[in-house]
């Protein structure tokens, strides 16, 4: 089902900016709604203004779509906590069969997922006797996680038996009342109702029980850490998110060589990366967390990242030798919003950085940024994540506008023929050198059309950053093309494009 099927009845409408835009479908919204939320404010759009908005749309979409889309968001685009609400809304809005259990087992895929989806449940359903945690739980939900429950041992619900959890462990178990498959299985769960649960040996627990310690020197302290950081490189029970995110305490650690070059080693290789599941920022925070330290294993450390992102795109097809590909990313004021509350990354960076992985694989390339003005930038093509914070370094040069004809313009000037032009912005395209007349307004739109009568084989692809459900150019058009989200997974969209299909006919796909 290509997107020119379903979405000609799109009408025009005014984005954020007030400049001309087109309304989506409802599927299409939902869709970039959700794999560009991170549960915080963005710049246009409050966090419950959004949770509203997407709890809204589920109401006008198939439950089957949304069950689908649930799966999709967390086991293809690797999204923890925006899944879960599509799972509560669902049980809203659906029942009379066993639709929203089999999305829940197919979704919940770590044990502490069990405990945030009843969080995520007791915030959208608020109990109205103040003595409980959680009104009637869904019949289906609670299906759901019964099947979740049979799937973890020990040491995994150990890992997440916490008590700072609204919703803790013991409290889910009696909640959701699972059957054990065995006995072995019942003595696990009798031991969580008790809070018996063997203490796992994990790196938080370890270093917890040694900050606890005292020390008669801060050289005294570094050694223990150091030494501590060696024994769980060696466990082989340090994961590979917890390894990336303690880059910098590794190294202020003073961690050996022989450890710290298994901790490259480990970073870079390839079905590490694959079965990590990090979203691509998540290697580009590593990055820029340890890249001034003043450390002899520091740029071993930068190179093993810089080798496991480019392991995203490492089978991406479709970017031969003779294909022309332009990639604009937008850096206006609105993309500099943090994906989250707590991380240094903002959409700003996410867009570059998925700019950068293209460039990677492409040949014949020309790449930049726009805001007030469209600006070529070279920068050699391996160094993804240099070149990131080499961008993001740049902040300003163009201006803060999201003027996105610019790119279109300036292909049309320069009578410069390319095959793929893509764009990573969040659509609030609009013309800010008519801010008092609308009526002169240069829109993406025009510029698109003059360029297509130049090139008719030429194709734009704009990449969705922000969800806000307004597009600068009508997708019911001839090769113009919507992708969103953060993970590397968009570039599987952008090669089902290719093959004559779209991120909504993968979604369709997924098996529930």
């Amino acid at each position: 089902m290509m997107y020119n099927s379903i979405l000609k009845e799109e009408k025009s409408v005014k984005n954020h900016e007030g400049a001309t835009a087109y309304a989506m479908s409802p599927e299409l919204e939902l869709y970039t709604a959700v794999v560009t939320a991170s549960l915080s404010d963005t710049n246009y759009e409050k966090q419950d203004v959004r949770v509203e908005r997407i709890a809204k749309l589920i109401g006008k979409v198939s439950p089957e779509f949304v069950a689908r889309l649930a799966i999709y968001t967390r086991t293809e685009m690797h999204l923890r906590s925006i899944p879960l609400l599509l799972l509560v809304e669902l049980a809203k809005n659906h029942n009379g069969d066993d639709l929203v259990a089999r999305a829940v087992e197919k979704t919940v895929l770590r044990a502490d997922e069990i405990m945030e989806l009843l969080m995520c449940y007791q915030w959208r359903n608020p109990s109205s006797d103040p003595r409980k945690k959680l009104g009637k739980l869904s019949r289906q939900i609670q299906n759901g996680l019964q099947h979740a429950f049979n799937r973890f041992d020990e040491y995994q619900f150990a890992k997440y038996d916490r008590d700072n959890l609204d919703v803790k462990l013991r409290d889910a178990l009696f909640l959701v009342h699972p059957k054990a498959k065995d006995v072995q299985q019942q003595a696990l769960f009798d031991k969580i109702a008790s809070r018996q649960l063997e203490t796992p040996y994990t790196w938080e627990t370890e270093l917890s029980a040694l900050g606890q310690q005292k020390y008669e020197s801060d050289v005294q302290r570094k050694k223990a850490f150091g030494e501590k950081w060696e024994e769980l490189i060696d466990s082989g029970k340090l994961g590979y998110m917890a390894m990336m995110r303690n880059l910098r305490n590794m190294l202020q650690s003073d961690v050996s060589l022989p450890q710290m070059m298994k901790v490259a080693s480990i970073l870079s290789n390839a079905e590490q990366v694959e079965k990590s599941k990090q979203l691509p920022f998540r290697y580009l925070s590593a990055y820029r967390e340890i890249e001034k330290m003043d450390n002899v294993h520091t740029s071993m450390l930068l190179t093993a990242l810089e080798n496991a992102v480019k392991v995203s795109v490492q089978n991406l097809e479709g970017f031969d030798a003779d294909t022309r590909v332009l990639l604009a990313a937008d850096v206006s004021g609105s993309m500099q919003c943090s994906v989250s509350p707590k991380s240094t990354v903002q959409n700003y960076d996410i867009g570059i950085l998925l700019s950068m992985l293209l460039k990677s694989k492409c040949k014949s390339v020309v790449s930049g940024f726009f805001g007030d003005i469209w600006k070529v930038i070279n920068l050699p093509q391996d160094n993804i994540l240099a070149n990131t914070l080499e961008m993001h370094r740049r902040e300003g040069e163009v201006g803060y506008s999201t003027n996105g004809y610019k790119v279109i313009e300036w292909l049309v000037k320069e009578n410069m023929q390319m095959d793929k032009v893509m764009i990573f912005t969040d659509c609030q395209m609009w013309d800010s050198n008519c801010r008092h007349n609308r009526y002169q307004e240069k829109k993406i739109k025009d510029y698109w059309h003059t360029y297509k009568s130049m090139f008719p084989e030429a194709k734009l692809y704009l990449f969705d950053l922000a969800g806000y459900g307004q597009m600068p150019l009508n997708l019911a058009e001839k090769d113009v093309y919507l992708i969103a989200g953060w993970s590397e997974r968009i570039f599987d969209v952008l090669s089902a494009i290719d093959k004559g299909e779209d991120a909504l006919s993968i979604i369709n796909k997924i098996d529930v």
